[in-house]
């Protein structure tokens, strides 16, 4: 076979080339045992050569170690002997040939070489490889030699070994010695296609670039000389016609627009002394546009545009019912601020703080505030926002400088008592850069934001107009001082028969008109959404709830999509095909609990929850163990709780000696979920009081509330959350501090019916109430 056909032949080592198969190439020989070997060549019939690169061009003499595996066979064309120490040859490449030893044989070198041309199939992937490398090479070609007139495909046509198209188009390039010996080296077609590809690639892209960096520097030369006789015609046609320059032409427009908008005294001064520097100004100075911006700033602000409210009460009570299913607090202090400014039309804008749980409606409220009011409505988030320039701006000093976020927003809305809502005040950052918690105070201060500097207008703006209304989930991270410049209102959650209310008013239509359906296409029954409710979504909020009503309403429109003509209805059996399995389970109080158990009530950002404490004895223990992860507050609480029932033993029935006897461990689940407060007291005594006692507490009744050692039940917060979370879990009986028998106006007329509440001052009041067993005992503890 070809490939193990092994010949000796002389050696013609290359300096900076490589030959390639198929290929002529012209060669001037001058070294003395290069010249010899060709003469040797000459002398034989076939008049062959090995030509082989070698690595180092500085080496006169290689060796077999400094010539490179591959090479050439070729045969000499033509021959020219200038002087008698050189030759002149033109050779053609025949195959490739691979290097096995190197041997002197007199005066001239010898080459044991085996032919081993590279195996090329006919494949898909060769097919779409050459075609792309013809691609590249037209194009690089016509990039490189703009002049010549080379056409790729009829070179390419001219044969149909892709080998010989590959080694034609990469010493067409002029690759270089070692990229061209890559591709003799290749061990197939395939890899040397795949090799010139690459190849090819990387050229194309240093000559585009290259032609860029030409076209630019030719571009913007000509562009620059093209504008300078623009202008300089521009100017002789101005003055023959008696008109004014461009940049005067800016003066004159800016000074009508000053004249005519109506400005407070001290703005119009410094607007004025502006605009007469910027006259001074050529319009490529770099100050010229840094004024104009400014002007245009000042001119466009509404220093003395206001929207006129709109003081129908009835109609704005419309608009928020139409828009808010309840919150009766809000909706009245709104309607109260109406009343004021029916009475009193200079009367201060209010700053209120919408303050709930995650999918309230505090967003939203503020659009609906602004549509009942008649004004405008500017919105933008404080979340994580830590730059004070951000609401403050930047001084004009700096390059780009710009007004604080609260200046565009009034700007937008094109007048001086919008409804701007800072959302997310509670998730302001602070860092080296300043504080913007600070800088709220003067914004939101109605005492001092009549005078607001923003740093880039360095003028008084009055923003007591402004409604300012900002939201939060909780008030624990806003700073005091701009805590108490706001008026806070609550939304807690929502209680079910209010999330059926609002789903079946607002969600369900908007959904089924953002999925294109009427409700004649698609239904969703009343218990489908109370299934939504209590198996598939469970937080204080709606977030989830609209989302999978979504899904839902997607899936409806995906089978009118797929054909379907008949309505959909959407049973609650069908929401596992819908939704998958229900992610959450009911809450539902325990049936029963051993002695050591109470139950009492949490509140989270999220919502109320029923929390369970479990209280067991550890015989011949000792202290108190506590887990769950509870805060120090919580853990002082427990404390507190021991040393009342400690104290009072003998009243309880229980033997002092326990005490010694017996360790307590008291345990909070859910264990990986931090937990703090002190509302969880009078559960923990009620815990541990039904531990050494050993008589169970009652499974129908909740409690919460702050104790003291002497036994008082202090009152707490959150109480309609954690009602809502009792109700929630079928617990219809719930004991509370007698201070916060005023907190139950907060709940719905339906809550308060249906619960049994049970006020206690005391914690012996409580262990009567859910531990029957204790009640004689707790008689006599209470007369005395």
């Amino acid at each position: 076979m070809s490939n193990e056909l092994i010949q000796t032949l002389p050696l013609l080592p290359l300096k900076n080339t490589a030959l390639f198969p198929h290929l002529l190439m012209p060669l001037s020989v001058g070294r003395t045992k290069s010249v010899a070997g060709v003469e040797a060549a000459l002398a034989t019939e076939e008049k062959e050569l090995a030509i082989i690169a070698q690595k180092d061009a500085t080496v006169e003499v290689p060796g077999h170690d400094d010539l490179y595996t591959y090479g050439t066979k070729a045969v000499v064309r033509k021959v020219a002997r200038p002087n008698q120490n050189s030759v002149e040859l033109l050779v053609l490449g025949v195959e490739r040939i691979m290097l096995l030893s190197v041997e002197e044989q007199g005066d001239y070198l010898m080459a044991k070489v085996r032919v081993s041309p590279p195996p090329c199939e006919v494949s898909p992937e060769n097919e779409a490889l050459q075609r792309s490398v013809l691609d590249l090479a037209a194009k690089a070609i016509a990039m490189a030699q703009p002049q010549a007139q080379i056409d790729v495909s009829q070179l390419a046509s001219s044969s149909d070994d892709p080998m010989k198209l590959v080694f034609m188009l990469a010493s067409m390039m002029g690759l270089g010695l070692e990229k061209e010996q890559a591709l003799l080296e290749a061990q197939s077609c395939t890899d040397a296609l795949r090799l010139l590809h690459t190849y090819l690639s990387h050229e194309l892209q240093v000559l585009e670039l290259r032609s860029k960096i030409a076209d630019q520097a030719r571009s913007e030369m000509s562009k620059e000389q093209r504008e300078y006789l623009l202008r300089q015609q521009m100017r002789a046609i101005q003055q023959e016609l008696g008109e004014k320059n461009p940049e005067q032409a800016d003066v004159e427009i800016l000074r009508e627009r000053l004249e005519e908008v109506d400005l407070p005294d001290e703005v119009r001064q410094e607007a004025e002394r502006e605009l007469k520097r910027l006259e001074r100004l050529p319009a490529a100075a770099p100050d010229y546009h840094v004024v104009r911006t400014y002007l245009e700033y000042v001119i466009d602000l509404p220093w003395r545009v206001s929207t006129e409210d709109s003081l129908d009460i009835s109609r704005a009570r419309q608009v928020l019912d139409e828009d808010h299913y309840d919150l009766k607090e809000v909706k009245e202090r709104i309607l109260e601020h109406l009343g004021v400014l029916k009475m009193n039309p200079n009367a201060k804008a209010p700053i209120l703080c919408f303050v709930g749980p995650p999918g309230t409606g505090k967003t939203s409220l503020g659009q609906s505030i602004a549509r009942a009011l008649g004004r405008k409505f500017e919105r933008f988030s404080l979340g994580g926002m830590h730059d004070e320039a951000e609401l403050r701006g930047h001084r004009r000093t700096y390059i780009g400088a710009m007004p604080g976020r609260l200046i565009q927003a009034v700007r937008r809305a094109g007048a001086n008592n919008p409804l701007i809502m800072l959302d997310e005040v509670d998730k302001l950052g602070r860092d080296f850069r300043g504080d913007p918690a600070s800088a709220l105070l003067e914004i939101l201060d109605p005492e001092q934001n009549n005078t607001f500097r923003d740093n880039y207008l360095d003028l008084p703006f009055d923003l007591s107009k402004v409604f300012f209304v900002t939201t939060a989930n909780a008030l624990e991270t806003i700073p005091q001082p701009l805590l108490d410049r706001m008026e806070v209102l609550r939304l807690a959650g929502y209680i079910e028969e209010e999330k059926m209310q609002i789903a079946r008013r607002y969600l369900v239509p908007r959904q089924l008109k953002q999925a294109g359906l009427t409700e004649e296409q698609c239904r969703i029954t009343d218990e489908t959404l109370q299934s939504l409710i209590r198996n598939y979504t469970r937080e204080a909020g709606l977030r989830r709830l609209e989302r999978a009503i979504a899904r839902l309403t997607r899936k409806a429109a995906l089978k009118y999509a797929e054909g379907n003509t008949e309505p959909v209805v959407i049973h609650p059996q069908d929401l596992v095909d819908y939704l998958g399995p229900q992610p959450f389970m009911p809450e539902e109080a325990r049936k029963s609990v051993p002695p050591g158990v109470a139950t009492g009530l949490a509140w989270t950002q999220v919502g109320g929850e029923v929390l369970y404490v479990e209280a067991t004895l550890l015989p011949e223990g000792k202290d108190l163990t506590l887990t769950g992860q509870l805060g120090e507050v919580m853990q002082e609480s427990v404390k507190a709780a021991l040393s009342y029932i400690r104290a009072h033993a003998a009243e309880l029935g229980i033997d002092p000696s326990a005490f010694n006897k017996n360790g307590v461990h008291l345990h909070v689940p859910a264990g990986a979920t931090p937990k703090d407060g002190p509302s969880a007291g009078i559960t923990a005594a009620v815990a541990l009081a039904s531990a050494f006692t050993r008589c169970a507490a009652r499974t129908d009744t909740a409690m919460t509330g702050e104790i003291t050692l002497t036994g008082l039940v202090l009152p707490i917060g959150g109480v309609k959350e954690k009602v809502l979370a009792a109700r929630r879990a079928g617990i219809l009986r719930v004991i509370l501090p007698k201070a916060n028998e005023k907190d139950l106006r907060e709940l719905p007329d339906e809550v308060r019916q249906s619960t049994q509440f049970i006020f206690v001052e005391r914690i012996e009041e409580a262990l009567a109430e859910v531990v029957p067993e204790l009640a004689e005992r707790l008689a006599v503890l209470a007369m005395k």
